[in-house]
């Protein structure tokens, strides 16, 4: 492979003097649990990073293409979020919900103010899924009903109830799971029964769902739990309409609308602040996490009054939730969204970026599809266009001399054939224009 020069930056990255990534590994073999995975063949060791940059052990600079897995929304150690962060450390770094404090209080505020229609209510816990799990809690409770309506291809979490609604064998243990919950046909065009050339796609995806609940359940249902584009998945976008019809099935039903803005949330599809907006349906419960801290262990449910009072019947208490520091994190994150049009840098660049995968389609046969929206966006990689068989080996070595290239990238979809980029949005042209080059040159080396 030809060398594709990075984009200059002006930080300077300390030089590392701890231990070596074979002693590290070594450590991680003995005292990690072995389900933990590596991406490359040759594992690298991320020791520092700034904005959309990281750096290894060995001082070798990377376009982080993935954002720590769609999780770093405003850049790493962004110095206004890092100030807000030591400042709270440095006064209170701990206080339960059971006392009260500005932070919580403000940062709820701030937060619901971003929400449309009645979703003024924030829990917040510490992972997608621990807010999942609660969602869904609040469904049963509020409703009275039990079943859970999902989407085959979904991801919601790897706790038990995550688990459960998450429909991909291979993050699914052999252990009891997905009680009351079915799991509807995915509405994903390239692969589905109706296509990007139908219309009237979104209406007949939706009317799966519509036969779930007839045919699979009591008639009556909890909730409905979509992501507004599927991550793990493969970055796979719904076609018009479907959430629109599908929140209709389920609302008749008796139901809830439960909207998975894990990883679309916060501006990062460009036209909206959240995923479901670009539907045009309002859910009755959302849950968010990654890059609403930018990379601290921050998530939030945020519903309508008349739900959340469901959890006044017990107790309920997260002891980590919404603590000062990651409230200082999460507002911090929030002023810099705004003061800094993230939202419309992933508009601008993630067009920009589609538009050059439409040709390196044109230009690469392996190359099946691309899709996405802002800065979340995906190539799917086949065999053969006409069969449209995966090609995981294909997709796993474009993300290998990626990575020689200077471009850290992920993996998605049921096969692990799509290649998913989610950068920080903090991104610039010249970043955007090298992802290209660099995917160009990775794909082309194969």
């Amino acid at each position: 492979m030809k060398s594709i020069p990075l984009p200059s930056t002006s930080h300077v990255p300390r030089p590392y003097a701890g231990p070596s990534a074979a002693e590290v590994q070594k450590l991680r073999q003995q005292h990690l649990n072995p389900g933990l995975v590596l991406y490359y063949k040759q594992p690298i060791m991320i020791v520092e990073g700034k904005m959309q940059w990281v750096w290894d052990h060995t001082g070798k600079r990377y376009l982080d293409g993935l954002g720590g897995i769609v999780t770093v929304s405003v850049g790493h150690c962004h110095p206004h979020v890092v100030a807000a962060a030591n400042r709270q450390n440095e006064t209170l770094q701990h206080a339960t919900t059971l006392y009260l404090h500005p932070n919580i209080a403000q940062y709820a505020e701030k937060l619901a103010g971003k929400m449309p229609g009645d979703l003024k209510v924030c829990y917040f816990v510490n992972s997608g899924s621990e807010a999942n799990d609660l969602a869904l809690l609040m469904a049963r409770l509020y409703t009275g009903n039990y079943d859970v309506i999902a989407l085959r291809n979904a991801y919601h979490g790897g706790n038990a109830a995550g688990m459960g609604v998450t429909a991909n064998s291979g993050w699914k243990f052999n252990v009891p799971h997905s009680f009351g919950v079915h799991h509807a046909a995915m509405p994903y065009p390239y692969r589905g029964h109706f296509g990007y050339d139908d219309p009237e796609a979104g209406r007949k995806y939706a009317d799966d769902v519509k036969q779930v609940i007839e045919y699979t359940t009591p008639g009556k249902v909890a909730a409905f739990i979509a992501e507004s584009m599927q991550g793990v998945g493969g970055f796979v976008e719904f076609p018009a309409n479907y959430l629109k019809h599908a929140y209709e099935h389920v609302r008749a039903a008796g139901g809830v609308c439960i909207a998975d803005e894990v990883q679309t949330g916060f501006g990062r599809t460009g036209t909206h602040f959240w995923g479901f907006e670009n539907h045009g349906v309002i859910p009755d419960i959302v849950t968010m996490a990654k890059g609403i801290g930018n990379g601290a262990p921050l998530a939030a449910v945020v519903t309508t009054p008349k739900i959340a009072s469901v959890l006044t019947q017990k107790t309920h208490f997260n002891t980590f939730g919404g603590n000062p520091v990651v409230s200082a994190i999460g507002t911090a994150v929030l002023e810099v969204m705004e003061n800094e049009n993230t939202q419309a840098n992933s508009l601008k660049l993630g067009a920009h970026i589609l538009a050059g995968l439409g040709k390196l389609k044109a230009k690469h046969q392996v190359i099946g599809d691309v899709r996405g929206k802002g800065l979340m966006l995906g190539i799917e990689f086949v065999k053969d266009r006409a069969t449209k068989e995966p090609a995981k080996e294909i997709c796993a070595q474009v993300v290998e001399n990626a990575r020689e290239l200077g471009l850290l990238l992920g993996k998605g979809g049921l096969w692990g054939q799509t290649v998913r980029f989610a950068p920080p949005m903090c991104i610039t042209q010249a970043d955007a224009d090298f992802l290209l080059a660099a995917l160009d040159e990775a794909i082309g080396a194969i």
